[in-house]
């Protein structure tokens, strides 16, 4: 008989279930809908904390709107009100701006053509007979008669080459910049209706007396050998600045910008940064109040600009177009400084308030910037750079150090006399410089493992 081993005897315990055909589908089902109702209920939660977040900020959203509005709207005011205060109440800065037209072509033509109009009509044609012997003057009367305008014509055309020569000269640049410098004293008068001064506001007209001029040339004249220019009177012959209808309007508003002066940009940047910290999201409004403002003042800018022609398009036939361009240019110089000044620095604001933001290409902005100073600083490292105590102060303070970067570009702009676009450009470039001065310092002075920095949030 064959044996046959013993059997071993079963395990002890219950034996596994085998899973059924729908036991793995329902239990991943159930997963699912647990996961969608999870879902659903913080979707229920966060549209319930927008809607409590809208009704708590909706009254400060409003007046953060109306004060980016006002905002925007002062800010073309500001640039006008500033120009118009350093103009009246500063004599280097008006020299500064009507001093370049004593070189201009068609000034010069245009004053040369008034102040040979002034001496020739001023000149006592009768009193060359007293210098000629009792006997011959009957001859030289009916000499005088027949040649009539050509003798007049010969005087001026002699006057005007003086003139002309005058005007040509250092001599004339020095005498104009004196004749607006002691002009510029009774701009404040006319603004207030007193008068009195080289300056004048007749009707719709702004006239520059240009008296001393004459007395120069007669001083020419006579030691050219015209004696008779001695009897010239004391003439004053009056140049055209500016002439519109719109002289009056102009003259009150300059006034009230005059007086308003530099409250006006500082009511723009306290409503700008009242609109700001009254919104909900202050980097967006941030950027928003900037490039509004950059905007209206670019506005301002495109209007000069369009006025331009109407302007001149409405002067009297006799005037020099070349020389009332000459002069509006002059007047609007500064004042197309301060536009670019605004548009500039509101462009630079909303790009400043967009970076430091939490938006996608905000961080890549920021990772490339620190990536590229990071390489920078192991490199130094490897070169035997040790930062030790600096390295940990800075990366203790850093955004104190950057704050105190930003608030002292801030401190020299407003404190800088006349800035301007490139004050501001050449400012950005320095804080850029100490800001990446500031992160490359930072150090914190022990190493990560891989695995704590794989740990880390940054």
């Amino acid at each position: 008989m064959a044996s046959h081993p013993p059997s071993q005897p079963p395990p002890e315990g219950p034996e596994p279930a085998e899973p059924g055909p729908d036991d793995s589908g329902a239990g991943s089902s159930d997963a699912a809908g647990d996961a969608a109702e999870l879902a659903a209920l913080r979707g229920r939660l966060t549209a319930l904390e927008r809607h409590k977040r809208g009704f708590r900020f909706r009254p400060l959203s409003l007046l953060s709107a109306v004060l980016i509005i006002l905002a925007a709207l002062l800010a073309p005011l500001s640039v006008v009100a500033t120009w118009a205060h350093s103009q009246i109440t500063d004599t280097n800065r008006y020299v500064a701006t009507v001093g370049p037209l004593a070189s201009h072509p068609d000034v010069q033509a245009a004053v040369t053509d008034r102040v040979t109009s002034g001496i020739v009509g001023a000149l006592p044609i009768d009193k060359l007979l007293s210098l000629v012997p009792s006997a011959d003057q009957p001859l030289i009367k009916q000499l005088l008669n027949a040649a009539g305008g050509a003798v007049t014509n010969s005087i001026s055309s002699l006057v005007h080459d003086q003139v002309a020569k005058l005007v040509q000269s250092e001599q004339f640049a020095t005498l104009w910049v004196n004749i607006n410098r002691t002009a510029h004293g009774s701009l404040d008068r006319v603004l207030t209706g007193q008068g009195g001064g080289a300056v004048q506001i007749q009707g719709n007209t702004v006239t520059l007396d240009l008296a001393p001029v004459i007395d120069q040339v007669k001083t020419q004249l006579v030691a050219n050998g015209l004696s008779v220019a001695k009897q010239i009177p004391t003439v004053h012959t009056d140049y055209v600045l500016l002439e519109s209808d719109s002289i009056p309007q102009i003259r009150t508003l300059l006034r009230l910008l005059e007086v308003a002066g530099t409250w006006v940009p500082v009511a723009a940047v306290l409503l700008a940064v009242g609109g700001v910290l009254a919104a909900a999201r202050r980097r967006r409004a941030a950027v928003t109040v900037a490039l509004a403002m950059a905007g209206a003042t670019a506005l301002l800018g495109i209007g000069m600009d369009a006025f331009r022609p109407i302007y001149l398009d409405r002067l009297p036939a006799d005037v020099n177009q070349g020389a009332a361009g000459a002069v509006y240019d002059a007047l609007t110089h500064y004042l197309y400084a301060g536009v670019r000044l605004v548009l500039v620095l509101g462009v630079l604001v909303a790009l400043g308030a967009w970076v430091s933001g939490s938006g996608r290409w905000a961080r890549t902005v920021r990772t490339l910037w620190q990536a590229g100073i990071g390489e920078v600083r192991r490199v130094a490292g490897r070169l035997g750079m040790r930062l030790g105590p600096v390295g940990r102060f800075v990366h203790r303070t850093k955004l104190w150090l950057d704050w105190a970067a930003v608030l002292a570009a801030f401190g020299v702009l407003v404190s800088w006399e006349y800035p301007t676009d490139l004050v501001v450009v050449w400012l950005t470039v320095g804080l850029l410089a100490v800001l990446a001065v500031v992160e490359f310092l930072d150090e914190p002075g022990e190493r990560v493992t891989s695995g704590a920095a794989a740990r880390s949030p940054g």
